[in-house]
Formats: structure tokens, C-alpha cells, sequence
């Protein structure tokens, strides 16, 4: 079932809307995605940067970036973030926002996940850290495939399934990686809904 329409049609007053996390302002439209509980936001995202462990030799990856939340939320802490996101109305609002908190060392892709990290494949791009942040169907086949062939040091995985991220930590296993540590954040406090940062690294 699909709720929102193909067509944006404004009717009055702008077409988006503006928040604040941290010291970093996001302008978000009707057609993007954003975390709806801003203070444990804040938390969740300082667990991403603390488990990437970014220098500023390292280029980060963030698959399914939104409009850029957890891509600039890191982007100081990096020599280049690169983020990639099927809706082109989110790939504008991470350009806008980018551009609104003056940050230079971002790039913003539209792409299928694995077709994205497939073009910086062709690149050369050699990311340090990949974030991915999928939704609750979680990682598919040709995605996996395409980080494993990115072969980053570390894959942060911010699910908002566990199910799914059990799964998929079980596949990424056989493709090299093991899982660190993992901290759920309760986004959604008296329901049975819960988000879940876990850290997995390039096993040698």
C-alpha cells in the first residue's frame, strides 16, 4: 500500500521544513525520511561516530543516507563522506543541507544502493567506513555483494529490524566480517519498536 501520491503539490507555505540536531540544521520534504524523535536521534548518531572510528585519511560510505543526517552529522570527522539515496527528493535536501551547515567534504549520490556503491567501484573509491542505514527489509543480495567488494575496515549497521539485522550479520559473516558490538536505542519509548547500531570489522 502506498500512502504518499507520485506528485507533490504545494498548496501553501514551503515545501519543507526545517530541524535542528546538534549544531547541524536539516531541511526535510514530504517525500523524505527522518528519525521523528530528535533527542534519542542525537544519541543514535553519536554511537555511529563513535563505532566508525574516522580519521581525517578516511573516506566514509553511507548507503541510504536520507537526506544526509548521519552523512554530515560525521563529515567533520572525515577527509570525504559520500552519501547514496534512491529518492531524489532526499539526494536535494542533502545537497541543501550540506550547502545550509557549510560543509565541503560531502557528496551526494541518486542510486540504488548496490548500483551506487558499484559506481564508486568504478571510481576507485576506496571507502575506510561504509554506514548503511536500510529500511526494515534490510540489506539485499546485490548490496551485501557490493560492500563486500568495497571491502571497508568497518561496516556500521544502523537497524531499525532486528530480525533483519540478524540476518544479515549471519550473511556478512561469510563474507568476512564479524560482528564487534551492538547497542539497541529505544527511538520509540512503550512501544516494541527498537533501533540498533552494530559495529561488524574486516575479519583478517
Amino acid at each position: 500500500m502506498k500512502i504518499l501520491g507520485r506528485e507533490l503539490v504545494l498548496l501553501v507555505g514551503q515545501e519543507t521544513i526545517e530541524d535542528t540536531l546538534g549544531n547541524l540544521r536539516f531541511k526535510i520534504s514530504a517525500f523524505s525520511f527522518y528519525q521523528v524523535n530528535p533527542t534519542q536521534a542525537v544519541k543514535l548518531y553519536n554511537i555511529v561516530k563513535d563505532y566508525a572510528q574516522l580519521t581525517k585519511e578516511d573516506i566514509l560510505v553511507d548507503l541510504y543516507c536520507g537526506i544526509g543526517t548521519i552523512t554530515l552529522w560525521l563529515a567533520d570527522q572525515a577527509q570525504e563522506v559520500i552519501g547514496i539515496e534512491i529518492v531524489p527528493q532526499a539526494i536535494e535536501n542533502a545537497q541543501e543541507n550540506a550547502e545550509l551547515n557549510s560543509i565541503s567534504n560531502a557528496r551526494f549520490i541518486v542510486s540504488d544502493a548496490s548500483k551506487g556503491a558499484i559506481k564508486l567501484l568504478d571510481e576507485k573509491v576506496k571507502p575506510s567506513v561504509i554506514v548503511v542505514d536500510p529500511p526494515r527489509k534490510g540489506l539485499d543480495e546485490p548490496t551485501i555483494e557490493a560492500i563486500a567488494t568495497l571491502n571497508p575496515k568497518r561496516l556500521v549497521y544502523v537497524s531499525c529490524n532486528p530480525a533483519t539485522l540478524v540476518r544479515d550479520i549471519k550473511i556478512l559473516t561469510d563474507k568476512g566480517f564479524g560482528l564487534v558490538k551492538a547497542t539497541p536505542v529505544d527511538m520509540f519509548p512503550r512501544t516494541p519498536h527498537v533501533e540498533c547500531v552494530g559495529l561488524m570489522s574486516k575479519v583478517k
